[in-house]
């Protein structure tokens, strides 16, 4: 998935303003400018479309973190410069404190099933030899999910 349809669900999912993007940057110290954020927002093919970069993307979702859960103590996690589908998902857990019972739940509304073992191999770290690489579709289903629970 690319970050763009990312931003644009989330976005969606919780009911998020522009400026209020403005301010998820900005809880994690980074900035973004409203022109800036609309020209994410756009399609693929408006004109002003402005691709989203990974450091970009990992920044609003590190802020979404500190805006959900509270800033942590001490210095701020610097963004990845290169995001995949677990990090992604891994980060929209923690931003909404998500157990595995939770996900599990969340997929259901989506209709997606998955077992508790093929969940947590998506949250390990890559070298371990049980780890699983998210796929869009099992990301897309997350999203679908989390909007069905929050936007129900």
């Amino acid at each position: 998935m690319n970050n763009n349809d990312i931003l644009r669900r989330l976005r969606y999912t919780f009911d998020l303003k522009e400026l209020e993007i403005v301010d998820i940057f900005a809880a994690a110290d980074g900035i973004a400018a409203q022109e800036q954020v609309t020209s994410w927002l756009k399609k693929e093919d408006d004109a002003g479309y402005i691709e989203m970069l990974d450091v970009e993307m990992a920044t609003f979702l590190n802020g979404l973190i500190n805006t959900k859960r509270g800033k942590r103590e001490g210095p701020q996690p610097e963004p990845e410069k290169r995001l995949t589908n677990n990090i992604v998902f891994m980060k929209l857990r923690i931003a909404l404190n998500l157990q595995a019972e939770d996900i599990l739940d969340i997929m259901s509304l989506a209709e997606f099933n998955l077992s508790k073992h093929e969940l947590s191999s998506f949250f390990r770290k890559p070298d371990n030899r049980h780890y699983c690489e998210c796929k869009d579709q099992i990301l897309r289903n997350f999203l679908m999910g989390l909007q069905k629970r929050f936007r129900a």
